[in-house]
């Protein structure tokens, strides 16, 4: 037998496993092949990118695919929209006495039902004016602003959880917190009756503020010690300066009370 004989059987033998590996593989991705074990001797085998050499007599075991990367359902956001009834006429079409004597098809087309968005926060809006709002025209007073704050506060709550990486309404949002945050304040200060209805009409927890919004660092803290070591060493110092002059305003008045002969003060 010639070389080149040799060298093209070899050539055929290997080309003859690489298309039977291949035929192999193609048929599980298809779906064609169901997994078993096969028994190989001296063949090479690749399964995805594992290539090795399978010794004699040695079981074969094809895998299904592991599919590891499955969508986590996020849990359902509570929406403020939802305690309203879709039969609720619109806000602008609330008033109109006609609206309510009209026929069932017109007012399901003035109803919520066939209401945006928009038309439903507006009357949310409206609701949670009138639980804190002082009198039927009050329309610019802190509790009425703290009611439109938390009404938007919530919508971009909601929105956001279902598009987390909206980055302007995000900070429109906290933009809207810092606000009521600032008016909850001045109105716990000014008039804190009101302030405890507001809170509790309306579901807002206050929390206060830290005491320090800096990092304590040593440098700091040792910065602190200090300015008390000495503002107790001033006080030290002007309680002693009142009691030395206290001292000599006593002794100035004992010495100015008239005395009679005997030296009995009169």
């Amino acid at each position: 037998m010639s070389v080149k004989t040799m060298l093209l059987k070899n050539t055929l033998k290997s080309t003859a496993a690489v298309l039977r590996s291949w035929s192999l593989l193609s048929g599980v991705k298809l779906g064609n092949v169901t997994p078993t074990r096969h028994v190989c001797s001296g063949r090479v085998v690749c399964a995805g990118t594992d290539t090795r050499v399978v010794q004699h007599n040695e079981a074969l075991t094809i895998q299904q695919v592991r599919h590891y990367a499955r969508a986590v359902k996020k849990p359902e956001f509570q929406s403020q929209l939802q305690d309203l009834p879709p039969s609720m006429l619109k806000l602008e079409y609330a008033p109109v006495p006609l609206a309510h004597t009209v026929d069932d098809v017109v007012k399901r087309l003035l109803s919520l039902e066939f209401g945006s968005h928009r038309d439903k926060l507006h009357l949310k809006e409206e609701q949670l004016i009138a639980k804190v709002q002082r009198d039927e025209n009050d329309r610019t007073s802190t509790e009425v602003k703290v009611a439109l704050l938390t009404a938007r506060i919530r919508n971009f709550q909601e929105h956001l959880h279902k598009h987390p990486k909206d980055k302007a309404n995000k900070r429109w949002m906290l933009m809207s917190i810092d606000r009521r945050k600032k008016m909850l304040t001045l109105l716990r200060r000014t008039r804190y009756d009101a302030f405890e209805k507001v809170c509790q009409e309306l579901g807002i927890t206050y929390t206060f503020p830290p005491e320090y919004y800096r990092k304590a660092t040593r440098r700091w803290l040792a910065k602190k010690a200090l300015c008390i070591k000495v503002f107790k060493a001033v006080q030290k110092q002007k309680a002693e300066q009142r009691n030395k002059i206290e001292a000599q305003e006593k002794v100035q008045g004992s010495s100015s009370t008239p005395t009679d002969g005997q030296g009995t003060a009169v």
